[in-house]
């Protein structure tokens, strides 16, 4: 009966979503404690907590709509869905919003945070079907005809700006060679086609250009050529087939150095996707290529179309181009296709993995590339209970960031009249352990001499690691009022090309803050009364380096 009452339940959630390209069961994803709102690729998952979530180790963000950054399963018990004993919920992604809300529920203490670019809202797992018809009262009856309308035209109002929530530039390089031939390359169109309908191309969201992968690489267009759907899909409809080997490392390294660029219509800020169609599979090496991407900051996802027979291997120059080829070898940025006949069903997925815009900043980018020093003052006034706070604080700001051997760094300088290095860039290359670290710093006592630290800190912290490329900031944090002078020191660290932020607390100076600042000064200068304000601008500053570091690109 189990099994018939499923098939049932499948035929009913395929007939409500029969507008869709796409109807699957929802099988549960086991996740852990700590997976986050912006870890889950699809825009609605059903996932299984497991037991034993301890409460007070869950990062939560808002009440009943939560920041991407929160904890799935600590946001699940904090309303409810599930207790500590783990369970199965749905997850729906939502757009960012500001003003999360803080609240205590369930034993679970959820935090404050002003803005995030992304939101989900949990629910029980039994309330599928609801979640099925829709978010809102106005989608709560889709069987009577009137709500129809609506659902026809919204999609292509929307169409005219773009789906605000997919801002990415992609460059399709799409296979023109003669291993697809010409049938093939015709529906490889019709399905780009489609591709470009769902991803909702417009100004102010996705822009996308087109790469020949033959002989020779040509670009077809280029982001700033179209941005209207109905002028993409034109100019794909007018593409001629090429023809020769599929030399796609040729044409990923063409697209890394003359496809992204401000000219072309490139954007500042936002990730650069190279989404490459292989049918078989490449003629060239692609690892030289997507090496290359990977330092440029280009990421490369990869869609391959009827892999290599049994006794077609031997013609493969790399099996594993794949996996050398994308951004990240972790499954999320690769997609498979049996063959370009009914292709439908694909459009959808393909598009939410494009359009998940957390998980595609893989290559170099604001939370794998930066060196992220601190600055810590020790003196008296500040006080151990006040100290164990500060160290909360920077731990919070640096479990954002992507701390590894490849990835980016945090070190830290204790001051008070003397310096103390506590951890250079290069002694920690595990996040965890790096955590605990930063948590296990001594409180040393003493008085207040910022200055000297912060030359200090330059000298023994960021100079010894200048050869580096990874983008350099420093996050000061005072309570108190320097015996000596801020701002000549900070204005030689500013001039090395280092970023820095001032956190004052209690009796810390407006002018040593803004003194230190990097500019603009609003940005990167905060003060609170007490120690337990910290916390709020931990999101904040995580959103400044991005910022900081996209505009630096």
């Amino acid at each position: 009966m189990s099994v018939i009452f499923d098939c049932l339940h499948l035929l009913g959630l395929i007939f409500l979503m029969c507008s869709t390209l796409r109807a699957e069961p929802n099988v549960p994803t086991p996740i852990t404690c700590r997976t986050r709102g912006v870890d889950l690729a699809e825009a609605r998952a059903v996932v299984v907590c497991p037991p034993n979530c301890a409460p007070q180790q869950l990062s939560v963000y808002g009440s009943e709509v939560y920041a991407s950054v929160s904890s799935v399963c600590g946001a699940a018990i904090h309303r409810g869905v599930i207790t500590e004993s783990g369970g199965s919920l749905k997850v729906h992604r939502l757009p960012g919003r500001e003003n999360y809300l803080s609240s205590l529920s369930h034993g679970v203490k959820s935090q404050t945070l002003s803005r995030w670019t992304a939101s989900f809202t949990v629910s029980r797992l039994i309330s599928q079907p609801m979640e099925v018809l829709g978010e809102s009262s106005a989608t709560a009856f889709p069987r009577p005809g009137p709500v129809k309308k609506p659902l026809k035209k919204n999609p292509k109002k929307a169409a005219q700006n773009g789906n605000k929530d997919c801002k990415v530039d992609i460059a399709l390089l799409l296979d023109s060679s003669y291993n697809i031939g010409q049938r093939r390359f015709n529906l490889q169109k019709s399905f780009v086609s489609k591709l470009v309908l769902m991803l909702r191309t417009g100004p102010e969201g996705p822009h996308l250009g087109v790469v020949h992968v033959s002989e020779m690489p040509q670009t077809e267009f280029y982001l700033k050529n179209f941005t209207q759907p109905k002028d993409v899909i034109s100019a794909i409809k007018e593409m001629g087939f090429r023809g020769g080997n599929t030399n796609t490392g040729k044409a990923l390294l063409h697209t890394v150095e003359s496809f992204f660029s401000p000219e072309n219509g490139m954007r500042r800020g936002l990730p650069r996707v190279v989404v490459i169609f292989v049918d078989g599979w490449p003629s060239d090496n692609l690892e030289k290529a997507a090496m290359r991407a990977r330092e440029s900051g280009v990421n490369v996802f990869m869609v391959t179309v009827a892999k290599a027979a049994l006794d077609e291997l031997g013609m493969v120059q790399d099996r594993n181009f794949v996996e050398k080829a994308v951004c990240r070898d972790n499954g999320f940025f690769s997609f498979t296709m049996p063959s370009w006949f009914s292709t439908n069903k694909y459009v959808k997925p393909l598009t939410q993995k494009i359009c998940s815009v957390d998980q595609m900043l893989c290559s170099k980018t604001c939370y794998n590339s930066v060196n992220l020093g601190f600055l810590i003052d020790g003196s008296s006034s500040v006080g151990d209970g006040n100290f164990r706070l500060v160290l909360e604080f920077m731990v919070g700001i640096t479990e954002a960031f992507e701390i590894s051997d490849l990835g980016a760094r945090v070190g830290a300088v204790q001051f008070t009249y003397d310096q103390k290095l506590e951890m250079d860039f290069n002694e920690y290359t595990d996040k965890e352990v790096a955590l605990e670290a930063l948590r296990s710093i001594r409180y040393m006592s003493g008085g207040t001499a910022t200055g000297d630290a912060i030359s200090y800190t330059l000298a023994n912290l960021f100079q010894p690691h200048e050869a580096s490329s990874s983008r350099d900031f420093l996050i000061i944090i005072t309570d108190g009022q320097s015996y000596d002078d801020v701002g000549g020191p900070a204005q030689t660290v500013k001039s090395e090309g280092i970023t820095v932020y001032s956190v004052g607390v209690a009796w810390a100076p407006q002018d040593d803050l803004r003194a230190m600042a990097s500019e603009p000064k609003e940005s990167h200068t905060f003060f609170t009364r007490d120690f337990s304000g910290l916390e709020q601008f931990q999101q904040t500053i995580v959103k400044g380096i991005c910022r900081d570091f996209n505009e630096a690109q």
